[in-house]
C-alpha cells in the first residue's frame, strides 16, 4: 500500500465495498477524479490491499465489512448519514438521492457531510469529497442523527407529502401522471423560494391568509376521498399554522420597532 497523502495524490487507491446505487456511482467518480479504484466490489469477492476502503454497505452490515476490510486498507470509511464511527476511521455521506444511474458530475456542488476519528482520518474524507466536487461539511457522531433525520425530512418525507397531493388530485379527476406535471412548477418554485428566504417569507396560500374556510373545504375533499390522508393534512396544517405565526410575529415587532 502506499503512503497517503492528505491531498490523495494519483497514486492513492480505494476499495469500493458494496455494488448497490451509491457504491457504482462513487466508484466511476473517484475513478473520473485520478483515483485508482477497485470495485464495486460484492460480499463474495475478494478485498485487495489499498489505502482506503469505502463501505457502501447497509447500515447494519457496516461492522461486519468493517471488520474484513481492515487487514486490507489503512483507513476505512463508510458512507452512512447515522451510523457512528465505532467501527471505521471517518464516514463521508454525500446528501443527495441516487438511483445508480448518475454520472460522474452528480456530487458537483452537493454538500457532503465528513468526519474522521483522527486528523489523517478526517483529511482523507474531506480530500475524497473535495475531488468529488462536493462541498464538506463536518457533522461529529453527536449530531449524526439529527443530520440525518434532517436530510429524511428534506428528501425521503418529503415524497410522502408529494405523494399524498398526487393521490389527492388523482381522486379529483386528475390522471396521476398528469397531477405530477400540473405540481412539479409549483413544487419547484416552492423550493427554490424556500432556498433563497426560508419557509415564511416563502409560505402562500390559505393558512398564511388566515382563510380557515378555505383550509375546511380543502379537509372535507380529503375526508370524503383520500380519509387515510386525514391525519396527515391535519398534522401539516397544524405545522403550518406555527409557521405563519412566526412570521406574523416578525412582522409586529418590525412594526413596533418602525412605531
Amino acid at each position: 500500500m502506499s503512503t497517503l497523502a492528505p491531498s490523495l495524490a494519483p497514486a492513492t487507491t480505494v476499495a469500493v465495498l458494496g455494488a448497490g446505487r451509491l457504491g457504482g456511482v462513487l466508484a466511476r467518480a473517484l475513478r473520473a477524479a485520478g483515483i485508482e479504484v477497485h470495485g464495486p466490489i460484492r460480499r463474495t469477492e475478494s478485498i485487495p490491499d489499498v489505502d482506503i476502503a469505502l463501505l457502501c454497505v447497509p447500515d447494519s452490515a457496516i461492522a461486519d465489512a468493517a471488520l474484513a476490510a481492515r487487514p486490507h486498507a489503512r483507513l476505512i470509511g463508510h458512507v452512512s448519514g447515522a451510523t457512528p464511527l465505532d467501527d471505521v476511521d471517518f464516514s463521508l455521506h454525500p446528501l443527495q438521492t441516487f438511483t445508480g444511474a448518475e454520472t460522474p458530475d452528480v456530487f458537483r456542488g452537493i454538500g457532503c457531510a465528513v468526519d474522521g476519528r483522527t486528523e489523517d482520518a478526517l483529511a482523507a474524507a474531506i480530500a475524497l469529497a473535495e475531488m468529488l466536487g462536493a462541498r464538506p461539511v463536518r457533522v461529529e457522531d453527536s449530531g449524526r442523527a439529527g443530520y440525518h433525520a434532517s436530510a429524511s425530512l428534506a428528501s425521503n418525507l418529503v415524497l410522502a407529502v408529494l405523494d399524498a397531493a398526487e393521490q389527492v388530485a388523482n381522486a379529483s379527476g386528475i390522471p396521476a401522471s398528469d397531477a405530477r406535471m400540473l405540481l412539479a412548477p409549483l413544487v419547484r418554485r416552492t423550493v427554490e423560494n424556500w432556498v433563497d428566504a426560508g419557509a415564511a417569507t416563502a409560505l402562500t396560500g390559505p393558512i398564511a391568509r388566515g382563510d380557515e374556510a378555505t383550509v375546511d373545504r380543502q379537509r372535507a375533499a380529503i375526508a370524503e376521498t383520500q380519509p387515510e390522508l386525514l391525519a396527515l393534512f391535519d398534522e401539516l396544517c397544524d405545522r403550518t399554522r406555527v409557521i405563519a405565526a412566526s412570521r406574523d410575529d416578525v412582522a409586529v415587532r418590525e412594526e413596533e420597532h418602525r412605531a
